[in-house]
């Protein structure tokens, strides 16, 4: 699968405005996509990591600033934004990574691609719920107490629903790639008749 400069620009843009539309809304009823976008984006736009993952990684933090801001709150101050907020870089880079290696290893749509999507996608998002929410749990100011059995309880607590709003977003965009798959397949051979 070969990507035109031209495509990849524009799912980068597609996949930024994902993330804009969603991670404004942190705690309403549309999921952050942010986790998914960059497992996506490492699978399509992994020859320009250097580049998009940084600015998607700004994204994501100018988004923030601007939701606690805009709450008239003080971005350095939130109780979100601790040492371990800057644990998401190397979160989202698992996500990055886990649709990277996919990419690396995509054949077409087989079975074997399906598993391998399954597996980076538990891979990478269980990295990134582990990294990022151990590093708010164990270093920031909002448990006062921090121990192991807490922390357990933690992860069995938000585990799932991060995994669940991940693979939503993460299912739809496999959908999307099947089915935009199966239409380029289908119109090549009636280019071909048409030269």
């Amino acid at each position: 699968m070969t990507l035109s400069n031209r495509q990849r620009v524009a799912i980068g843009a597609l996949l930024a405005l994902v993330m804009l539309a969603t991670r404004v809304n942190h705690f309403v009823p549309v999921p952050d996509a942010s986790w998914a976008v960059f497992l996506v984006a490492g699978f399509y736009l992994r020859g320009a990591g250097r580049w998009v993952f940084p600015a998607f990684m700004a994204l994501a933090v100018a988004v923030d600033a601007y939701v606690i801001t805009a709450a008239g709150q003080d971005f350095w101050s939130h109780y979100c934004v601790s040492i371990g907020y800057w644990f998401l870089v190397p979160s989202y880079l698992a996500m990055w990574f886990g649709g990277s290696l996919l990419r690396r290893a995509y054949d077409g749509l087989t079975p074997r691609a399906l598993g391998l999507l399954v597996a980076s996608f538990a891979v990478a998002t269980s990295t990134c719920f582990v990294l990022s929410n151990g590093s708010f749990y164990w270093l920031s100011d909002v448990v006062a107490q921090p121990t192991m059995g807490g922390w357990f309880t933690n992860l069995g607590h938000w585990y799932l629903p991060y995994l669940r709003s991940a693979g939503m977003y993460v299912a739809g965009a496999a959908v999307i790639h099947v089915v935009v798959t199966l239409l380029v397949r289908e119109r090549a051979p009636s280019r071909a008749l048409a030269r």
